[in-house]
């Protein structure tokens, strides 16, 4: 267990195993946030890289003020896993990919009544509800693989059986914006909580938050919709937002940026572009800030992949994963971005965590041959 827990400095402290990819630039800017004003403690997970300025795949706490930046510009970014009413024992993959098309484009008027029905404020971003967004965000069809508890699994009403959907998207130009305007107003300082400006950022970010679960509830829905499924939401995690919080008995302002909550329940971590998933119940503890990775984590720069794969694979063969799923995007560059030579091993991420004693595994969860990535890229 100890071996998992690494403390690289006061109050910066790292969840990896000692065979876990960390690049050298992420532990720099560990450190660099660290020593932000009113900063208490940092912790990176096993998914930690390099982001603009600030690590991914981390948690950081803070009193008295909290930091826009750290959040970032994709406010309420997370994954929620749907249960469908599909057999996962009974697939036609030419047909069920055609069912699902193109989902790129912005809800038609069919849809107006399901949004009205999410009550949102005003945001100006609406065209964007129910569109995947770029990046590593994407929506995946999954069935049951493993089962390491039966009780766990039951407890959440999973069907063994079902096809499970997996979405991770967030509040898509939303949340961009109003990083933005903050930026524009008060640069990468933060803000005095108790102050107009840091009222004013909480309750723009808790409108992104509401905005980002209910596009993963229509991207769900939509998806339903063209396979002629219903459906049911097992979980929806955010991890990418700043709450109150206590750690230690001290009160303050937690930020997670990539990190996913340990304090809300079972939760999916998935693996990288048609590799396995992992179901697991967090084991809440303060040394990692109630924090776990969200995924694989980026290994290399967006930058790279093309130049490091293109010799390797064709457009067409990174259509198809290694456990035989089918990718449905037309954009070669995201492709190769998102390639899974690009990310860390998910077993190697999830791994660190059991030993840390953070989590315990409840399934793994498989792709079925069709997931489905969007077209445009941005930072995520």
């Amino acid at each position: 267990m100890d071996t998992c827990i690494r403390h690289l400095s006061n109050g910066v402290s790292l969840i990896a195993s000692d065979t876990t990819w960390i690049e050298d630039k992420a532990l720099q800017q560990l450190h660099t946030t660290a020593q932000l004003p009113g900063m208490r403690q940092v912790v990176g997970m096993p998914d930690l890289h390099p982001g603009r300025g600030y690590p991914v795949g981390a948690a950081f706490f803070s009193t008295e003020v909290a930091y826009p930046a750290l959040v970032g510009n994709d406010i309420g970014c997370g994954m929620a896993l749907w249960q469908t009413d599909l057999s996962s024992t009974r697939l036609n993959l030419d047909k069920l990919e055609k069912k699902i098309g193109n989902i790129d484009l912005p809800l038609d008027e069919q849809w107006d009544e399901q949004r009205a029905q999410l009550a949102l404020p005003v945001s100006g971003h609406e065209h964007s509800l129910g569109t995947i967004g770029g990046g590593n965000h994407f929506a995946e069809l999954q069935q049951l693989d493993q089962v390491h508890d039966a009780d766990a699994l039951q407890a959440l009403a999973l069907d063994p059986k079902a096809l499970l959907l997996l979405v991770h998207s967030g509040s898509r130009g939303l949340g961009e914006a109003i990083l933005r305007s903050h930026v524009d107003q008060h640069g990468h300082n933060g803000l005095l909580m108790t102050s107009t400006a840091g009222a004013q950022y909480l309750e723009q970010h808790d409108q992104a938050l509401r905005f980002a679960e209910a596009n993963r509830r229509l991207i769900a829905e939509r998806l339903l919709h063209n396979l002629r499924a219903k459906g049911q939401p097992l979980l929806d995690i955010n991890h990418n937002l700043v709450s109150a919080a206590q750690v230690d008995g001290v009160s303050g302002w937690l930020h997670r940026k990539g990190a996913t909550p340990s304090d809300q329940g079972p939760v999916v971590i998935p693996g990288s572009r048609g590799d396995y998933s992992y179901l697991v119940q967090p084991l809440p503890q303060s040394f990692s800030l109630y924090s776990l990775a969200h995924g694989a984590g980026r290994k290399w720069l967006r930058s790279d992949c093309k130049g490091r794969l293109a010799t390797r694979f064709s457009f067409d063969q990174l259509k198809r994963t290694q456990l035989g799923s089918r990718v449905i995007c037309e954009d070669r560059g995201l492709m190769y971005e998102e390639a899974p030579e690009a990310y860390k091993s998910i077993d190697s991420v999830v791994g660190s965590l059991r030993d840390a004693g953070l989590v315990k595994i409840i399934a793994r969860l498989k792709p079925v041959p069709v997931s489905y990535t969007h077209l445009r890229a941005h930072e995520t």
